[in-house]
């Protein structure tokens, strides 16, 4: 990592009670998920705490959220505003389902409930023409699994923000807004076993309204290559 210095994880939320305890809470997922890199320091500004300033670390991953953008919370607008003077510095951003939405909506996209409904399980993710373009995603497969739990999405991109893969749910699956700043729907810190949590907590009932819970559980495995795009990320900082 540059100089030595943190990756960041801005933590959107905590998980609903029943899932903080059967799985944890998102720096344990993502700290699984890349394994031994460096340290980690987490921000919370939901709780109030202060936004780090440029300098102090590598690089930043905004994680998901049981929030939604459109409740425009003060701690959610004032990060918000923090990821427009951090882009606009070049520092690498990767946002990830709230943290995606955030960042869309940061740099002049829309952000709303999908009007098809919720995705949630064990879903593929198709790559576009330009994608293996892409240093996050060249050499991954053209179609890949992935985990996904979310009801709100992208609806409109921001100026200059170039899509690179869409689920048959969601066409702004995975966008690149610069080249230091991108973003994935999909959860590729989730493991099996979160993924599993989540389909049957009874915090995700309306996500889950619907849905087969078994038909879901059953497809669950893993999602490496989703995986990958996460450890590419901090591999390049």
């Amino acid at each position: 990592m540059t100089q030595n210095l943190p990756l960041l994880l801005v933590q959107m939320g905590h998980p609903p009670l029943d899932i903080r305890k059967a799985v944890g809470e998102q720096p344990a997922w993502f700290s699984a998920a890349l394994g031994d890199v460096g340290p980690i320091s987490v921000v919370c500004p939901f709780e109030g705490e202060p936004l780090p300033a440029v300098g102090t670390f590598s690089g930043a991953v905004i994680s998901g959220s049981w929030a939604m953008v459109t409740e425009h919370e003060a701690w959610s607008e004032r990060t918000a505003e923090w990821l427009r003077e951090i882009i606009q510095t070049g520092i690498p951003v990767l946002g990830v389902c709230y943290g995606h939405q955030l960042m869309a909506y940061a740099l002049g996209g829309v952000v709303d409930y999908h009007p098809k409904g919720s995705e949630v399980g064990q879903i593929a993710v198709t790559l576009n023409d330009v994608a293996p373009d892409d240093p996050l995603l060249n050499g991954l497969p053209k179609t890949f699994d992935t985990f996904l739990s979310h009801e709100q999405s992208v609806l409109e991109l921001p100026p200059g923000a170039v899509v690179l893969g869409a689920s048959h749910h969601d066409p702004h699956q995975i966008i690149r807004y610069s080249p230091s700043a991108f973003s994935v729907q999909f959860h590729p810190e989730f493991s099996a076993p979160v993924m599993n949590k989540i389909i049957t907590s009874r915090s995700e009932r309306v996500a889950m309204k619907g849905k087969d819970r078994d038909a879901l559980l059953a497809a669950v495995n893993d999602t490496p290559f989703s995986r990958a795009i996460l450890q590419r990320f901090v591999a390049s900082l």
